[in-house]
């Protein structure tokens, strides 16, 4: 039988030593496959928005890494199948969104946390830890999160992490343990 790295993408597999688990080939290299599984169909039961009971057959699928020497039964190929968000033949490596010591902002022209964050320590003049920081920047509304659980903490990460890579250069200077200023 025919092991992961062998197949073409799309291919559609059983797993030998479990039939049961089927699923398609992504892709493969000499390190890893990538599939994605079939999830078994299943009943499904809510409340729609006017309190009635609806039903449904759900059918998913799950993305995982597997390894290429993996044993697989092919049973079928699907031609069209894509998942550019597991394509390895693409590089893995992001550029810079702006050049040297410009201001990024997102596509909606809107700052992001961190510009924020710089623009914010700019003006205040006085240390600031990043939770302060989150709540003065939606009060203003330089930045806010509707969705985010941990803004101050991704923030904080984020401030270190430019601290870390651009050293002198950086627009934040720590303070004290957990306080920042505007390096500058």
């Amino acid at each position: 039988m025919p092991t992961l790295k062998r197949l073409r993408p799309g291919t559609r597999f059983l797993l030998a030593e479990m039939p049961e688990i089927t699923g398609v080939l992504v892709n493969a290299s000499e390190w890893r496959a990538v599939v994605q599984l079939d999830r078994p169909e299943r009943d499904v039961e809510y409340v729609d928005h006017e309190g009635r009971p609806r039903q449904f057959r759900s059918r998913g699928t799950h993305v995982k890494s597997w390894a290429p020497a993996t044993v697989v039964e092919p049973v079928g190929f699907e031609p069209h199948f894509q998942d550019e968000e597991h394509d390895m033949s693409k590089t893995g490596t992001k550029k810079a969104a702006s050049a040297k010591g410009k201001s990024r902002k997102a596509r909606d022209g809107k700052l992001s946390c961190i510009d924020a964050a710089a623009k914010l320590l700019g003006e205040k003049k006085a240390p600031m830890n990043t939770k302060e920081m989150i709540e003065a920047m939606a009060a203003k509304g330089l930045w806010s999160s509707p969705n985010g659980k941990t803004p101050a903490a991704t923030l904080y990460s984020a401030i270190l992490r430019e601290i870390k890579t651009k050293g002198k250069e950086a627009r934040f200077k720590k303070s004290d343990r957990g306080q920042f200023v505007a390096n500058g």
